[in-house]
């Protein structure tokens, strides 16, 4: 079966390596440009790009995927399925109709949930117990195409977006080569989406990143993990933004205010936080440092019980 690939970050990668493993023949993938990154801008090639051209795929990088040189390169592979994951760009609809077979997405949500750009970090954000993958029937709209396959994956109360994100780009991986199985038997029926069960996941922005002691302390703690690795989540501390990066929420006792420090415990720093609730915060860091426990944290700012840790 002969595929075009369209996918970027790390979690599609993990899927092209599985067509390419099971003897899928992969013409081409499109990818982002490459893109500056980290403190001194470098250019950096994204972990589909790399993961092509070591195993010998032309590689194609469209600022825009919609021109028009972009036909001729889809037209002459005569791909038997267009296969996207996380690519970046909505594929237009001249694309989506080159594909012999129903063109495929794979999504890190359990659709209609979560549609959009951050759907492991929204679900995460919003307490979620259980994510998962859907394999979907690509259309020109943002997520609204029709079911294929879905699987549940548990979401544990520690789980990390980074961490949800490895486990999910297996499943999708599996799930994919499942789904082109049946897709090549006759054997799967799409199923529409519930329109009216829709949710949206937003991008993840600066403003997703500041902590507020006021706040509950499950709602911070999950602030936390679903911004675990990036962007990462911050407080204003003695004019500093200090990243919080593991953490567990407890009940308070109610008597301190928000964002007092109630103590050490184990590696731990205890804060009290909104609604008579705590948290400890297991690792931290500061601007430009490595990461630390709140106990080497407390230590090394000289915070004592008691201390505000809004200032």
């Amino acid at each position: 079966m002969r595929v075009l690939f369209l996918g970027t970050p790390r979690f599609a990668a993990v899927s092209l390596l599985a067509l390419l493993d099971n003897g899928y023949d992969v013409g081409c993938v499109f990818t982002q440009p490459d893109r500056t990154s980290g403190r001194g801008n470098i250019l950096q090639a994204s972990p589909v790009k790399t993961l092509a051209e070591t195993r010998g795929v032309k590689v194609f990088q469209p600022e825009k995927l919609s021109a028009g040189e972009n036909r001729s390169i889809v037209k002459n592979l005569n791909p038997d399925v267009i296969v996207t994951a996380a690519y970046g760009q909505l594929v237009p609809a001249w694309m989506l109709s080159l594909s012999r077979l129903f063109p495929v997405n794979i999504h890190a949500s359990l659709l209609p949930r979560w549609r959009g750009a951050a759907p492991i970090a929204r679900a995460i954000l919003n307490g979620d117990a259980v994510s998962g993958i859907t394999t979907m029937v690509m259309e020109e709209s943002l997520d609204a195409g029709s079911v294929l396959l879905r699987e549940e994956v548990p979401v544990s109360i520690e789980t990390t977006e980074g961490e949800l994100a490895e486990t999910l780009a297996e499943v999708g991986a599996r799930l994919l080569l499942k789904t082109l199985e049946g897709l090549q038997s006759g054997a799967l029926t799409p199923t529409p989406q519930d329109e009216t069960l829709v949710t949206w996941a937003q991008k993840i922005t600066k403003a997703d990143s500041e902590i507020s002691w006021e706040r509950p302390a499950m709602e911070i703690h999950n602030r936390i993990r679903a911004l675990n690795p990036n962007p990462g989540s911050v407080f204003d501390f003695r004019g500093e933004k200090i990243k919080l990066w593991r953490s567990l929420p407890l009940e308070g006792d109610g008597t301190a205010l928000p964002g007092t420090l109630l103590g050490v415990a184990g590696n731990a720093l205890r804060v009290a936080c909104g609604g008579a609730s705590a948290i400890d915060i297991f690792e931290m860091q500061r601007p430009g440092k490595k990461r630390t426990t709140g106990r080497e944290f407390a230590s090394g700012a000289r915070l004592k019980q008691g201390n505000l840790l809004i200032f």
